[in-house]
């Protein structure tokens, strides 16, 4: 059979019958939280707050990745060979970026003022485990998965991310061999601090992209 005749569907297609496949608890879950924020009983960044604490359970997973992080925010240089090969200048602060069981590459993507960077693997879950910890369970879901790549706007205001009109959202599909790591823009207030305070203020949910870093208040 060379396949004459046979049609694929389109990829978002299948996608979304796969997300409309599951139980319709994340849609129950969107509207309760969309009554509790319009109540003003519960903030989106309290939700994130709460959500990313219990994924994070005891241990202190994300380590890596903070360091990573709080080092591009105090070393220009380092920075820029980040972007350039993330792999190469993890290795100068002795990380090791790449999967421990599977060679990975490991892109680093930059947020600025003009592009919003979000993560997502549309096929499964690829994430940058050694260096973000276990992923969590809602970017393992067929609904992130499909809907980070066609409404990116609408998934990251669920997080309470708002972007801009003029700002660009740039999705990232990570893949089994390249994992992305996004760098956050510097929260501003932060100046003269010591990387380890740096630390402090890095998210997970930032180096995915779902979530930007606030300023800090003086």
């Amino acid at each position: 059979d060379d396949g004459a005749g046979h049609v694929h569907e389109e990829r978002w297609a299948v996608e979304q019958r796969a997300a409309e496949s599951e139980i319709p608890c994340p849609v129950i879950a969107r509207a309760l939280i969309a009554v509790l924020s319009d109540k003003g009983i519960l903030g989106a960044e309290e939700m994130r707050l709460a959500i990313e604490k219990v994924d994070a359970g005891q241990t202190d997973r994300g380590a890596l990745g903070r360091r990573v992080v709080a080092r591009a925010w105090t070393d220009d240089a380092f920075r820029r060979r980040l972007l350039q090969d993330g792999n190469a200048a993890c290795a100068e602060i002795g990380i090791q970026a790449s999967n421990a069981h599977a060679s990975t590459k490991l892109a680093v993507v930059e947020q600025t003022p003009e592009e919003h960077h979000l993560i997502v693997c549309t096929l499964c879950s690829c994430y940058p485990l050694g260096m973000l910890g276990l992923s969590p369970d809602w970017y393992k879901s067929a609904e992130y998965r499909s809907r980070a790549v066609r409404e990116p706007r609408a998934v990251l205001a669920e997080f309470g991310t708002s972007v801009p009109r003029g700002r660009r959202v740039v999705v990232h599909d990570a893949t089994a061999d390249c994992r992305y790591l996004v760098l956050p823009m510097r929260p501003q207030g932060t100046e003269g601090w010591s990387e380890s305070q740096l630390e402090k203020l890095v998210t997970r949910d930032a180096m995915i992209g779902v979530t930007a870093l606030p300023a800090i208040s003086s």
